[in-house]
Formats: C-alpha cells, sequence, structure tokens
C-alpha cells in the first residue's frame, strides 16, 4: 500500500513528472533511433535501449552500423545520467515516504 501511495505523490509533483517525462523521452528516442539505425523490430529496440541505459548490457543485441555505434556512445553519456537520477529520486521519495508514514 505504501508504495502506491508513494507512486501517486510522485506522480503529483511537478519536478518528479518531468523527470519521469524526460526517462520516458529518452527510452523512446533509443527505441526510435534504432529501429531505424539497425532495422531491429520495436520490442528489441525498446529492449536494447533499456538494457543498456541500465548498464546491464547482456550482449545479445549490439549495433552493427557505424551509425549505431555512434549514437549508442551518445546515448550512453546521456541516457545513463539521466535514467539514474529517476531511480534515485524514486528511491529517495520512496524513503522519506515511509519515514513520514512511521512517524503516524
Amino acid at each position: 500500500m505504501v508504495f502506491f501511495y508513494t507512486l501517486i505523490s510522485f506522480l503529483r509533483d511537478k519536478e518528479y513528472r518531468q523527470l519521469l517525462y524526460t526517462t520516458f523521452l529518452t527510452l523512446t528516442t533509443g527505441t526510435i533511433v534504432y529501429h531505424f539505425l539497425e532495422g531491429w523490430s520495436w520490442i528489441d529496440s525498446l529492449y536494447f535501449s533499456t538494457i543498456t541505459l541500465s548498464t546491464i548490457g547482456y550482449g545479445d543485441f549490439y549495433p552493427h552500423t557505424d551509425a549505431g555505434k555512434i549514437f549508442t556512445i551518445l546515448y550512453i553519456i546521456v541516457g545513463v545520467g539521466i535514467i539514474l537520477s529517476f531511480i534515485n529520486t524514486l528511491q529517495h521519495h520512496y524513503s522519506e515516504t515511509r519515514k513520514g508514514n512511521r512517524k503516524v
């Protein structure tokens, strides 16, 4: 129950919502670019974008074209910071909400 309360309060805050939009835009951009540059399916492109920016990197997909490789370099430099900022902010918000609920 605390998780859902945290999520709803997270979405109500304008700054958090903007960070969520930025994260969504980053993943969407990567998905579109990989779909057209590498010729991957939409789901494979989304999968690669998510795996790359979460720094998991299974290695089952990788860019074959020079343009795809150059985009990946730039995508990682920009995207990892955005994704990690989103995860850190979400975790911090969740912790603060839980801490607030314990005091009640």
